[in-house]
């Protein structure tokens, strides 16, 4: 029997060539298209990282090499620590809020009639730079009333519901039988029920009296259980006249408090002055002595402002402005969640009895969860970089116990401490911060985009 071999046959070139040509011409087109990115993406988001993390490690001057010596530097300071402790602070409320408003004004906004006004309202300081908003803040929230549109409110209610007025400056006219003690101006001697005792003041500008001070008149006889008179500025425009003399020209006192003190130092009665100065204190036991006094809080600085960007509040007023741009987005993006939702199983629940809710905490809730976790992780990355209303809003007494990281991390590189290796280990805590932020959120995005 024969046997014939034959040799093994060797692939044809043909078939091979057209098909690895093939596939190197698919990676070039792949590599053309994705090599301006790369390029780009290597040098301004690649390149810094490696060029700051090895800066870290220098001092600063960048050429001694240092180790760990700005990262012991960096969490030993107490300026971080405030940074740190802040930012904590931040991420904790900062991001919540926005959400929760959001959230409200996402479902109020299916309600309203209105709603395109009301989208615009709430989305439009996302339209402002945080600079501008900055500015905006620091006006707002001046302490001055004069300045401070917020204090400027407060100030007028208080006003509207005090019925004092108050003088700061006051002193009483000289030889005229009234001493000033503690802030209390009132009758060297006592005088006695059923007579007319006037007080002189000066040390104040008419150009500072109320809109309804009138003109000073004499106080009609009182009875034998009140005592009455005229509280005035012994002052006429221009010179003239005769002090302690109501007169012509010169102008009442209204809204002061007038006490009359008994002699054991308890108050017997009071009243308050009318715009032309006058009172008429009654009640008084007919014959007995008193003295006639203005209280010191006729003479106090009045309804002031709060200190907002002081130490205590600065914290809240920065963050305040930032739930004012950035609730608006969370609006925007809520809002495209609750359009995509089927509202056949809100209507469901509703038929079947379940109040607004229960058909919000067990449907709708549950539904947005995760546009609501998307919204919370973007805003804590925003909030963990913060700084433009950081440096802008608190002044410099302030700036301390409103610093975060991304602020002190440019006052030390920038602001004057020069020190480069420190903030490039700030910067390198800031990133690590970040990082497990946007990963969360890139999962959420690859999860989404899967279903």
């Amino acid at each position: 029997m024969t046997t014939v071999v034959t040799a093994p046959q060797r692939p044809r070139t043909g078939d091979h060539q057209p098909r690895s040509s093939g596939r190197l011409r698919r990676g070039l087109v792949i590599a053309s298209f994705l090599a301006p990115a790369l390029i780009v993406l290597g040098a301004l988001v690649v390149y810094p990282i490696v060029f700051t993390l090895v800066r870290s490690f220098y001092d600063r001057t960048g050429e001694k090499f240092t180790g760990w010596q700005n990262y012991v530097t960096m969490f030993t300071n107490e300026t971080t620590f405030t940074a740190i402790r802040n930012n904590i602070m931040w991420v904790l409320v900062a991001p919540l809020v926005c959400t929760v408003l959001g959230l409200i004004f996402a479902v109020l906004l299916q309600r309203l009639k209105w709603k395109t006004a009301f989208r615009l309202i709430i989305f439009m300081p996302m339209a402002i730079s945080m600079l501008a908003a900055g500015v905006i803040f620091r006006g707002l929230f001046q302490e001055n009333p004069q300045l401070g549109a917020v204090n400027a409110a407060i100030v007028g209610v208080q006003n509207a519901f005090s019925d004092t007025a108050n003088y700061p400056g006051a002193n009483p006219r000289k030889d005229v039988g009234l001493v000033a003690e503690g802030g209390i101006i009132s009758t060297e001697s006592t005088v006695n029920a059923g007579t007319v005792v006037d007080l002189p003041l000066t040390g104040i500008r008419q150009d500072d009296l109320p809109e309804g001070a009138e003109g000073a008149v004499v106080a009609e006889a009182p009875g034998d259980d009140q005592i009455a008179g005229t509280v005035f500025l012994d002052v006429i425009r221009g010179g003239g006249g005769t002090q302690g003399q109501v007169e012509e020209g010169k102008s009442g006192l209204p809204g002061i408090r007038v006490d009359a003190v008994a002699e054991d130092g308890t108050i017997a009665g009071h009243a308050t002055t009318e715009p032309n100065g006058t009172y008429l204190i009654e009640g008084l036991e007919p014959g007995a002595s008193y003295r006639v006094a203005l209280p010191a809080a006729n003479f106090g600085e009045g309804a002031q402002g709060v200190s907002w960007l002081s130490s205590t509040f600065i914290n809240a007023v920065v963050i305040l402005s930032y739930v004012w741009i950035w609730a608006g987005f969370a609006m925007v993006m809520i809002s495209s969640g609750l359009s995509a939702m089927d509202p056949s199983l809100q209507e469901a629940a509703r038929i079947d009895g379940a109040n607004e809710w229960r058909v919000f905490t067990r449907i709708t809730a549950p539904l947005l969860a995760p546009v609501l976790i998307v919204v919370f992780v973007t805003l804590i990355i925003n909030v963990l970089k913060i700084f433009d209303l950081v440096y802008v809003i608190p002044p410099g007494a302030s700036k301390p116990a409103a610093n975060v990281i991304a602020v002190e991390m440019w006052t030390v590189s920038f602001g004057g401490g020069n020190d480069y290796g420190l903030g490039s280990a700030l910067a390198i805590l800031l990133l690590v911060l970040v990082l497990p932020s946007m990963i969360m959120n890139i999962r959420r995005f690859r999860e989404e985009r899967s279903r």
